[in-house]
């Protein structure tokens, strides 16, 4: 892992590339990001780096974070993060990581959560037809039959169903890194992923995606 970051999603936009094309773009405020604890397989069995993002008062923080921060002299952040990682190199406790460490052209992933819709009924959630619209049809937007009579009597795990819907993390892999601002700490990205105005969003190298072979 040579980077990984925590930003801010600010909004979509566009803006013209090197073949004087227009690209949409999701502008993304990351960083700056400073590593707050390194987790080691001799001390805690495992290994991966925390980071800490986004500046905020002591007086808004439990006492517990505010006392892991100050143990290696860290700022009281409002948000920290662990990420699993086998390479612990270039990961320092107290660095601060930047959009420098993007490069415009290369390919990364973007984790974030997907917008909150609520408690949802079947035609949202899972583009369900639904029944006719004439009258008296009395079945118009409702799921249809979900159980069994008597055997077994009980409804079959992961039917579709109304429920609660998005509030899920979501990755969208391999876009691509299209301009970077350093001086505000933004970077844009090709295309669109997942999340609101203000929401958190985690920047990764991409991973290789393997295509299955054809028979």
């Amino acid at each position: 892992m040579s980077f990984i970051l925590l930003g801010k999603k600010l909004g979509m936009t566009q803006v013209y590339d090197e073949s004087n094309q227009l690209v949409p773009v999701t502008v993304v405020e990351a960083g700056p990001c400073t590593v707050s604890q390194l987790r080691t397989i001799e001390t805690d069995g495992y290994s991966a780096v925390q980071l800490a993002y986004g500046e905020q008062k002591a007086s808004r923080l439990s006492k517990a974070e505010v006392g892991h921060l100050e143990k290696n002299s860290i700022a009281p952040h409002t948000t920290l993060k662990e990420f699993r990682t086998e390479d612990l190199d270039g990961f320092e406790v107290g660095n601060t990581l930047t959009v420098e460490k993007l490069e415009e052209g290369k390919k990364v992933d973007v984790i974030s959560t997907t917008k909150g819709r609520g408690f949802q009924g079947v035609v949202k959630r899972w583009n369900f037809a639904g029944g006719p619209a004439s009258h008296g049809s009395m079945f118009h937007r409702r799921g249809g039959s979900y159980g069994m009579c008597q055997w077994p009597g009980r409804v079959f795990k992961n039917k579709k169903m109304p429920g609660h819907m998005g509030d899920k993390s979501r990755t969208t892999q391999n876009l691509q890194v299209v301009k970077i601002i350093p001086e505000k700490n933004i970077v844009l990205i090709r295309g669109s992923f997942a999340g609101n105005k203000g929401s958190l969003v985690t920047i990764r190298p991409a991973k290789k995606v393997r295509i299955p072979k054809s028979a």
